[in-house]
Order: C-alpha cells, then structure tokens, then sequence
C-alpha cells in the first residue's frame, strides 16, 4: 500500500462526514445485495460512496489520467489505479466501487468526457439520455457494457463531476459580476485561464487544461452565461445583448490579451532595471570596474526595452479607449433607435396630436353636459343648487368677524397692562411718600422740605 493510497483514505475519513470508520466496513464490502435486502442502506452506501468521489477528484489527490499530467478538478479517471488508490491492509479494496460508478451514470451525476463535450444539448434537457442519441460515444467510449453488466468491474474512462463542475460554475457567477463592457468581458481561452484559473475551486486550486474545456462548454451550453468558439470567451451581460461572436469579439480578445502581456513584460523589465542598478552598485564598491560595465550596459539595454514596451502599451491602451468609445456608441445608438420606436409607437396608440385634442375636446364637452344635466335633475327635483359666489362671500364675512375679535382680544389685552402699570406707579409713590414723611418727622423741628420732597409730593398729587 503506497502513502498515497493511505492518505486519500484519510482525506476522506477527515474531509467526508458519512466516511466515518465505523462504517469504513460497510462502505468496502460488496453490497449490492442490499439494493432489495436493505435500500435505505444501499441508497446510503451510494450517497456516502458519491460525495467522496466528487470530493476527490475536486481535492486533486485522484489519480491522473498519466502520471505526468496535471490532477483534474472536475473530471474523475476511473481504472484499476483509482481501485487501488482506495485499497489498504485494513479494509482491502472497495468491492462496490464499480456498481457506484454505474448508478452515478445512470444518475447523470457522473458524465463520459467525451459526450459530455460533444453533445449539443445541455445536460439539463429533459430529452439528454445517456440512452439517447449519444449511445454510439458510449460504446465507442466501452461504457455500454458496464452499463450493462453486473457494475462489479470498475470502468477505464473518464468521467465529468457534474457536482464539481457546477460549484466551479456558480463560483463563476459570483466573480464576473463586477464585469462591465464589453472589453472586460471578452477574452482569449489562454486569458482566461489565467484570469479564472485560480479563483473556481477551493483553495485556489487550478484547474487542468480538460478541467477548462468541461467547464467552458458547461457555462456555454448548459448555463448560457458565456459564448464560446473555441478560441474566445465572451461574457454575456444578461441585457439583450445579441448571441453570438462576431469578428469585433475576436480583436477585443486579442487585444486584451496582448496588452496583459505587455504590461506583465514591463513589470518584469522594471524590476530587471533595479536589480541590475543594484549589482552595478555594488561591483563599484567592490572597486570591480568590468562588472560594474557590464552591468550598466545591462542596464542600459533593459531600460531602451522597457521604454519601447511602456510606448506599445500607450499606443495599444489608446486603442482600447477608442474601442470602448466605439462599443458604447454603437450601444448608445441602439438604444436610442428602439427607445425612438417606443415612443413611436405609444404616439400611434393615442392617435397622435390630433387624437389627443379630439379626446380632450370630448371630454371637456361630456364634462360640460354632465354640469347642464346635474342642474337640471337638482331643479326637477327641488334640490338648492348652491351659489358658489355667495359661499364664497360668507366664508369672507366670518374671517373678517374672527379678525375684528382678534383686534378687540388685544385691545382689551393692552388696557389690562396698562391699568396694572398705573396700580404699581401708585404703589410705588405712596411708598416712597411714607419714606419721606418718617424722614422728616424731628423732634422739636418742623420737617424739612427739599427739592426731592416737592417732587414726591407733586407726584402723589398727580397720582
């Protein structure tokens, strides 16, 4: 048993809530008897058998389809080193692993590469089969048979995780939806690989070149979230953008490309620029002087680079600006004409200028005829048509009353404070009248009268 072996089986112990050991046992025995026997555990031991399956393969500890290739994310290689893979000294091999893979494809939830790609129909149609059409890639593929033997035997082939396939999917759906115009929504398959790679499964695992083209025909065909030729990738911006690639698509997507190329060269040039500062630098104060020409020779030539690159960059960001104003007008336009056809064609529903003035026409006169009748029903029937002019004159009449008691409220108001005012100046001059008196008051001398006295007496004389 390989280390590898051993720590897939821990994975999956560690990773897998159902691949608990306790049931380890059940899971590696041969259990297609319980399909009648027990179906709740067999339906259980399929379950627990298919999360791993998907789980692994997303893991990328199953093995490849060579031992040279990148691991697949979302495509699981079934043969005898997948068997193996599971084997230990413990719980041997899992007998029942074949009869997994048979129900998961009868299931839909594991797919044959090879339909999978070339199958025209998304996998989501009521009418996909595995039955179907496609019967002849399953047999060319050796598939037909295990379908239809005793699934002990594990198939050689590759499967589509469909589980695996649509995580990575709507992964995809969460990271575009900053993705606005159409310059940031197209792309060259290389670009976007490198732009996605690392952001649709867990752990910023990438995905391997057959992992990309499950996925792209899946976001093509099944999801309809992107058009895809083969060679470009363009995002679809749900807005009744019209299907489809067109050669503008193609030249945005090369552009873009080429552009993050360039851009990528000159970041690597400019930190070239400063390392090669640096060893000059440093072979001066070793006093070395042939290294220290050599390096800004270097030097030199890397920043002549650098400077042609940074000139291409502008030149080609300028074109992308004027291909940005080129799409946006083209939408604009667009907009425009049908929002000119709206309005067209709600004018003609009303019947035009004309029609409206007919309609208001009729409609002051049927208000018109509505008044003349009411008041002709109101003297039939003795009923006091009300004289608007009078209510209006009445309404006049009862402000004016409430303005004129408002006044007399206020007059009233201010004789009160001033009969108050006069009470106090009274109080006020027999106080002091009573101070003035116990002033004068002498013994054996007449009281003396002063100028102050005279004008407190002549006060209270006036009071």
């Amino acid at each position: 048993m390989s280390q590898k072996s051993q720590s897939l089986l821990d994975y999956l112990v560690e990773n897998e809530p159902s691949f608990r050991k306790a049931r380890l046992p059940a899971l590696y025995s041969s259990f297609a008897a319980q399909r009648t026997l027990n179906p709740d555990g067999y339906a259980a031991n399929l379950s627990a058998w298919r999360r791993a399956l998907a789980k692994v393969a997303k893991s990328g500890l199953a093995p490849p389809p060579t031992s040279s290739s990148k691991p697949s994310l979302l495509v699981l290689n079934t043969d005898e080193r997948l068997v193996s893979a599971f084997e230990t000294k413990q719980y041997g091999r899992p007998l029942s692993l074949g009869l997994v893979i048979k129900e998961a494809v009868e299931n839909k939830e594991l797919v044959p590469l090879r339909q999978f790609l070339e199958q025209k129909e998304s996998i989501y149609s009521r009418s996909w089969s595995v039955w179907g059409l496609a019967g002849w890639v399953l047999k060319t593929a050796g598939v037909t048979d295990f379908l239809k033997g005793s699934g002990d035997k594990v198939p050689k082939g590759q499967f589509v995780v469909v589980e695996n396939v649509e995580g990575a999917g709507k992964a995809f759906g969460e990271g575009i939806k900053d993705k606005e115009g159409r310059f940031e929504r197209t792309f060259t398959r290389a670009h976007f690989t490198k732009v996605f790679n690392d952001q649709l499964v867990e752990g910023g695992r990438e995905l391997s070149d057959t992992d990309m083209d499950v996925l792209l025909v899946f976001l093509a065909r099944d999801k309809q979230m992107i058009d895809y030729d083969g060679k470009t990738v363009k995002i679809r911006d749900g807005e009744g953008e019209p299907e489809g690639l067109t050669d503008e698509d193609a030249s945005i997507a090369q552009l873009k490309e080429l552009l993050a190329s360039l851009t990528h060269q000159t970041v690597l040039l400019s930190k070239r620029v400063e390392e090669l500062g640096a060893q000059a630098k440093e072979a001066v104060t070793k006093q070395n002087r042939v290294a220290a020409l050599a390096a800004l020779k270097s030097k030199k030539l890397a920043e002549q680079t650098l400077e042609k690159r940074y000139a291409t960059v502008n030149q080609l960001e300028q074109v992308q600006t004027q291909l940005e104003q080129a799409s946006d007008n083209v939408q604009i336009v667009k907009v425009m004409e049908s929002s000119s056809d709206a309005l067209k064609s709600l004018t003609a529903k009303v019947g035009g200028v004309e029609g409206v003035e007919e309609v208001v026409d009729r409609l002051r006169e049927q208000m018109a005829d509505a008044d003349e009748v009411g008041k002709i029903l109101a003297e039939a029937s003795g009923t006091t048509v009300l004289d608007e002019g009078e209510i209006d004159d009445e309404l006049a009449e009862m402000e004016r009353q409430e303005k004129k008691k408002e006044r007399k409220k206020v007059e009233e108001r201010q004789q009160r404070e001033a009969e108050e005012r006069a009470k106090e100046e009274q109080k006020e001059a027999e106080d002091l009248r009573k101070k003035l008196e116990a002033i004068g008051e002498v013994p054996g001398s007449a009281p003396v009268k002063d100028k102050e006295t005279d004008e407190a007496e002549a006060m209270m004389v006036h009071a």
